[in-house]
């Protein structure tokens, strides 16, 4: 594990929120974040399909933990401003969110996220987001 990856982990094992959600943190590089979760049936909306809520939450973290793997060590961020677009329902097994990094200034952050819902061999986009994260005293 590298040290970035390390630093995001630990970040990632104190948000109750997401053991709550069953989000798991698959990778980590510089200025790129993969989360998933399974779409399970506590995370539904009303028509069966993952919960809009469940979309947000995973490009959000995807985004900010890739804007926070290019500050220093030491550093944290919080979410200043996102805007997504819902595309399709979220049907499938699992959703899987990648956040990169556009822009990684000192005051801001400018990120985004694509979140897939994955159905076997199928990969469907389901969402993408765009967002500023800014960086904050831990």
């Amino acid at each position: 594990m590298t040290p970035i990856h390390a630093r995001i982990a630990e970040s990632f094992a104190r948000q109750t929120f997401l053991q709550t959600i069953g989000a798991r943190l698959d990778a980590v590089e510089p200025g790129v974040c993969r989360l998933s979760a399974q779409i399970s049936g506590h995370l539904l909306q009303q028509h069966g399909a993952g919960h809009g809520g469940l979309t947000f939450t995973l490009g959000d973290v995807a985004a900010g933990y890739a804007a926070l793997s290019t500050l220093p060590a030491g550093s944290e961020v919080m979410t200043a401003e996102i805007k997504i677009n819902l595309l399709r329902p979220a049907l499938g097994e699992q959703l899987e969110a990648i956040g990169t990094v556009l822009k990684s200034g000192r005051r801001l952050v400018v990120v985004r996220a694509d979140i897939h819902a994955l159905a076997g061999d199928t990969r469907m986009l389901v969402g993408t987001l765009l967002g500023t994260m800014v960086p904050v005293e831990p």
